[in-house]
């Protein structure tokens, strides 16, 4: 099978993770994947690199040697569209936010795309409340790659959190919560490792707080495997996620998670399970927080409980499979 996949994201973030993930999984197994991305974007960079071909914008005017197009974000749906990419090969589109179709190119394209890929159920839901047939909208859930489990380290109080630093990121009320952790656990810390439009007023509020020297701003970071392993704790407080590609990277690192139940967390975790939930208040959050650092045996089993949710459930394989499941029910229309 030969795919082309489309991405025109200036930034690396999950969804281009999600679409080289999706690539290199379709060459190891013998199928065709090449790529249309803007030069120089990360993904063009790291796609190059693992040997995939990267073509510029134009190339989608020639889309007859592909059976299938795979557009994995907003803008290159539309660009695919515009081409005519859906009329010589089939067209799928992931859909990996929860906004109305109304304003979006989605909307305009769903009768050329022959399936939208949703990352969720959430996200399932919200497409086809926007409009679009239960038929055409099938749900495979991202996947991560299973790091080598880590051997121990000595305990650091070191809570974490990766992401886009952006308002409905939730960042801000980590660290209205931090100062009721650190009153009992003054050697507590908080990173943030990430960039964003969020980081400035985030910075400010920790100053204010008086909690700046136990914040760490680490903005973007390329080893982003030694965030994870340096963490003791994982916290993913976004207000609506349509999944979570760092949520369930931290599960697989085996870390416990204290998240909102927004969204398609619910999805993810099972509250005293795989994770726990905790509340939007500041000293809601923070006594679930409290929790984890007081048991070291609660943390380890919620630790445990979460990469064996990401091997059965969310691990790469079981996205490049659901996907490849998806394409030959495509083709075989």
């Amino acid at each position: 099978m030969t795919t082309l996949h489309v991405d025109l994201g200036r930034q690396w973030r999950g969804g281009q993770s999600q679409a080289l993930l999706l690539m290199r999984g379709l060459v190891e197994r013998g199928h065709g994947a090449d790529l249309v991305a803007r030069a120089g974007s990360p993904l063009a960079g790291r796609a190059a690199a693992a040997g995939i071909k990267v073509y510029p914008l134009w190339h989608l005017l020639h889309t007859e040697p592909y059976a299938l197009v795979h557009c994995h974000d907003a803008n290159g749906l539309t660009a695919a569209w515009a081409a005519g990419a859906g009329r010589q090969s089939r067209l799928v589109a992931s859909r990996r936010v929860a906004y109305p179709l109304a304003r979006n190119p989605l909307a305009k394209a769903r009768y050329r795309a022959a399936r939208i890929v949703a990352v969720s159920q959430f996200v399932r839901a919200s497409v086809i409340a926007s409009g679009l047939p239960g038929e055409q909208v099938e749900v495979v859930y991202d996947g991560v790659e299973l790091p080598e489990p880590a051997g121990p380290r000595i305990p650091s109080r070191r809570l974490g959190c990766v992401g886009y630093l952006l308002a409905e990121k939730g960042q801000e009320l980590l660290i209205r919560a931090l100062p009721l952790v650190l009153a009992r656990y003054p050697d507590a810390s908080l990173m943030l490792a990430g960039d964003g439009p969020c980081r400035a007023r985030l910075e400010r509020l920790a100053a204010e707080l008086g909690i700046a020297p136990a914040v760490e701003f680490a903005g973007h970071v390329e080893d982003v495997a030694a965030v994870y392993r340096s963490l003791d704790v994982f916290l993913f407080p976004s207000l609506a996620e349509p999944l979570g590609s760092a949520l369930l990277t931290a599960m697989a690192y085996g870390l416990p998670v204290v998240a909102r139940p927004t969204g398609a967390v619910p999805e993810v975790i099972e509250d005293g399970g795989n994770g726990l939930f905790a509340g939007e208040e500041p000293g809601a959050f923070a006594g679930v927080v409290l929790r984890v650092l007081d048991d070291a045996e609660l943390a380890a089993r919620l630790g445990a409980a979460a990469r064996l949710s990401v091997e059965q459930r969310f691990s790469a394989d079981a996205m490049i499979q659901g996907t490849l499941q998806v394409y030959h029910r495509v083709l075989a229309c």
